[in-house]
């Protein structure tokens, strides 16, 4: 299955991503199929084409919750942002022992 998927870059502590699609099960240092764009969290700049996204989501591709999350927020995919904070577990009820 093709992933839209953030590939790490950059210096230790100067992080920046660009934006890759490539099989969901593969290292991110490995070869790639397609190069979408870059994402600076720093500077909060990003750079997608638009028209390469809109042609692997055509074709099957799916997006991780953080790709989701930006390119919801830029604008270029509608629909709503993935929550990726940590949801509380839900306690079960309390067995008793009835003697």
């Amino acid at each position: 299955m093709l992933m839209l998927k953030l590939q790490r870059r950059g210096k230790k502590h100067q992080a920046s991503y660009r934006l890759i699609v490539g099989e969901k099960r593969t290292k991110l240092d490995g070869k790639q199929t397609d190069d979408l764009g870059w994402y600076d969290p720093h500077s909060s700049k990003t750079e997608f084409d638009k028209e390469k996204i809109t042609y692997w989501l055509s074709k099957g591709a799916k997006m991780t919750d953080t790709v989701n999350n930006l390119l919801v927020g830029a604008g270029m995919v509608s629909g709503k942002k993935i929550a990726k904070h940590r949801q509380a577990k839900k306690s079960l009820p309390a067995v008793v022992d009835k003697v």
